[in-house]
């Protein structure tokens, strides 16, 4: 029997589904919730963006050369992208799913497909950049299908 796992996610939240090949109804499996309360608490706008730091250059001199600015929210999608996917790739090596569908968030659905391994991106049947996490119930399963039509 085909089993289907549909993962919609965004930086915040994932829910992973399994799609039955009857009737294409979702069970839901699991539900992820990436908190970003560091960041909700933060006082200034330093705290939001990560501050650039002040330091030498190679040679040592008193010029001011800045480090590479990575985003903090950046930073945090990506560490919810890799338990989403470390998600993933346990199902797929433990038999759990036969095919994978990836519909996210244009950034999350970025960060995540990297985090697949070699087994979970050959089941990756497609992905939909597509925000799906605030709907449930039938409008949820409507929009699933309405996404699984449109092409990649």
């Amino acid at each position: 029997m085909e089993k289907t796992w549909i993962l919609i996610a965004n930086a915040e939240r994932a829910r992973c589904f399994e799609r039955h090949a009857m009737d294409h109804s979702l069970t839901e499996l699991a539900d992820f919730v990436h908190p970003l309360t560091h960041l909700t608490n933060a006082t200034h706008a330093g705290d939001l963006t990560g501050a650039a730091g002040k330091g030498h250059g190679r040679t040592g001199h008193a010029g001011t050369q800045f480090e590479p600015h990575t985003e903090t929210r950046a930073k945090e999608r990506g560490s919810f992208a890799r338990e989403l996917a470390a998600y993933l790739n346990e199902g797929v090596s433990g038999r759990h799913c036969n095919n994978l569908v990836l519909i996210a968030s244009s950034p999350m659905l970025g960060e995540l497909k990297p985090c697949l391994n070699s087994a979970a991106a050959n089941m990756l049947r497609t992905s939909v950049a597509s925000d799906l996490t605030s709907y449930r119930g039938a409008e949820l399963k409507e929009r699933v299908d309405h996404a699984l039509r449109l092409p990649d």
